[in-house]
């Protein structure tokens, strides 16, 4: 396959064709290489590898340096795929010099394409900032994760008026801002089909409907390697943890039954080598 990498500002001009945008997460160098093989556009390498792969109960505990040394393999992996790398809780949010710092360490060090925070009206001139100095930044609006606990836990934002309004204002303040992509978490479909009329940057949904002008889902919960919780909005394209479940119980019963290795799989000696052998 003769795949590309799509530049920055071709990312609007697939909105304005009506041409969908495909995102799913990796951290690895294997997924990010059969992705690459993939039409998906983007490789989101986020924060949730907090939960999917180190084990933590949130993405608080991501620090810059996970993100860093999780994108390096993926960066490798998927030369062709735009790589988009997650800024953690606190990252960004002391000030704005700290943000511009760690969006370029993201991007300088892991080789990633560009950078994603959390936030909306209250962020957008950390947003401008790290826009100013040539990182490019996507959005992210609706259920932030790193502050899920201050909006009432994992569920739907901008379900009332006041709450739905502000969701559309952050959103028109991180266009205005120069963010050239932004993520819609968990809001109203309904919702989201109003910001994505109203941007001419693309929205990527998750949990947002069909609306949206892409969509992104975590691999480990598309491909049921994730069992802690399946969120509403995942929808689970195969049960590989399945599958790994039932190798790895085969593989050790073979092991115990002396079944595994046998001659398919183990290497042979001429027997005149062993009839000099003293033992």
């Amino acid at each position: 396959m003769d795949k590309k990498k799509i530049p920055i500002p071709d990312f609007k001009e697939l909105k304005r064709q009506g041409k969908k945008i495909r995102m799913v997460t990796a951290y690895d160098y294997p997924t990010a290489v059969i992705i690459e093989k993939t039409d998906i556009e983007m490789i989101l390498v986020g924060d949730s590898l907090g939960m999917v792969v180190l084990g933590y109960d949130g993405t608080v505990p991501v620090t810059v340096e996970d993100i860093i040394h999780h994108a390096k393999p993926v960066v490798k992996g998927a030369p062709n795929t735009h790589i988009v790398a997650d800024m953690p809780f606190m990252s960004y949010q002391v000030s704005i010099e700290d943000a511009i710092r760690n969006a370029g360490r993201l991007i300088k060090e892991s080789g990633a394409d560009s950078v994603k925070l959390e936030g909306g009206l209250d962020y957008s001139s950390t947003v401008k900032a790290i826009v100013k100095a040539g990182l490019p930044v996507m959005g992210h609006i609706g259920l932030t994760p790193q502050t899920a606990g201050s909006l009432g836990g994992f569920k739907v934002q901008g379900k009332d008026a006041k709450a739905a309004q502000n969701l559309i204002d952050s959103a028109i303040a991180l266009e205005d801002a120069g963010a050239f992509a932004i993520v819609l978490e968990c809001i109203p479909a309904p919702l989201a089909k109003i910001i994505s009329q109203k941007l001419t940057i693309p929205t990527i949904g998750i949990g947002a409907g069909v609306y949206c002008d892409g969509q992104v889902l975590v691999t480990q919960d598309m491909l049921g390697l994730f069992d802690r919780f399946v969120p509403k909005f995942v929808k689970q394209y195969a049960q590989i943890g399945q599958l790994e479940l039932e190798a790895f119980n085969k593989y050790a019963e073979e092991v115990a039954l002396g079944v595994f290795p046998d001659d398919a799989h183990s290497f042979s000696m001429k027997e005149e080598v062993i009839k000099q052998l003293e033992y």
